[in-house]
């Protein structure tokens, strides 16, 4: 039976449309987005890198996230790009299987880091008076490290047992990018060791996270619900406010994607999902956070400060 199995050397996507006029759109849209999001996020690193005043928890768990998501939106919207100026949109073997572990591994990890970003911020609103303590240096590299590590592995585990799959000759991928649902659907074996890796990875890097998110905003919430004047408890909720935004997308598009049923058929909707959690989420991050975060802006009014006054 194993002599009749085939493995393909390469990957056509099908993508959004065929339509050459729409795929140009498209190529504009998602190119534009690119660029601010590389712009936005690298220009958090540059603010938290230059100023002192900001080599605090908070900001150093932010550069870790604007890493990521420069990272993350790199691993698949070039290539997206692109395929939107080729009539087929062909991808090889390897090429898949690469991007499909920097994406898992990213967007792991960002889950984790998200959750690892809200525990900061418990600390520091439930008990302020040991921030300092409980939050040092080495702690917080620990924290970030554990992120990345349990994302990577994670995500090495999952594409092995996905590219291992024999598609007997399939190779219509349909989808924008090599994602793992997609390619379980043109598997011609058995995939129930699949569907138990799929779920035993949405609990360790998506279920998991989102409840240590849910409880430490939950004591947040009761936190700020004691403090007796409103100013404080506006000043409280303040510090938390963005990641609690930023969270409450990127749980969300991930809870809609990576939670369905496995007999659910991938749509164009389901596409459009996706793409908002790859291309808009890790645009909007940095708007949502510079936009709302009074040091982050102070920052940049210093460093453009200093660069006039180099030129003087």
């Amino acid at each position: 039976m194993r002599d009749n199995l085939t493995w393909v050397s390469e990957f056509v996507l099908m993508g959004l449309s065929s339509d050459r006029w729409i795929q140009a759109g498209l190529f504009v849209l998602f190119g534009v987005a690119y660029l601010l999001t590389l712009l936005g996020n690298g220009l958090i690193v540059l603010l938290i890198w230059l100023d002192p005043r900001l080599h605090l928890p908070m900001y150093f768990f932010l550069c870790n996230l604007a890493v990521l998501d420069i990272c993350y939106t790199s691993s698949g919207v070039p290539q997206m790009l692109v395929h939107f100026l080729l009539e087929k949109k062909i991808i090889s073997f390897t090429r898949c299987a690469t991007q499909l572990f920097f994406s898992l591994a990213l967007g792991g990890t960002e889950f984790l880091l998200l959750a690892t970003m809200a525990y900061d911020r418990y600390v520091a609103v439930c008990d302020p008076l040991h921030y300092a303590a409980m939050m040092g240096p080495r702690r917080c590299a620990v924290l970030a490290g554990v992120s990345w590590l349990v994302g990577l592995a994670n995500s090495a585990v999952e594409t092995a047992v996905t590219m291992r799959l024999p598609t007997c000759g399939h190779y219509m991928v349909n989808h924008v990018s090599c994602e793992t649902l997609a390619l379980v659907r043109l598997a011609c074996v058995d995939v129930t060791l699949n569907q138990l890796v799929i779920l035993a990875s949405s609990v360790v890097v998506l279920l998991v996270p989102c409840c240590l998110v849910s409880l430490s905003y939950a004591h947040i919430v009761v936190t700020i619900l004691q403090i007796r004047s409103r100013g404080g408890r506006r000043k409280a909720f303040g510090t938390c406010a963005s990641h609690l935004i930023v969270v409450s997308m990127s749980y969300g598009m991930a809870l809609v994607t990576h939670m369905q049923p496995s007999s659910t058929n991938l749509t164009e909707q389901d596409k459009l999902v996706v793409l908002f959690y790859a291309v808009l989420t890790p645009m909007l991050n940095p708007l949502i956070y510079s936009l709302r975060n009074k040091d982050m802006k102070a920052a940049l009014s210093r460093v453009l400060m200093r660069s006039s006054e180099a030129k003087l």
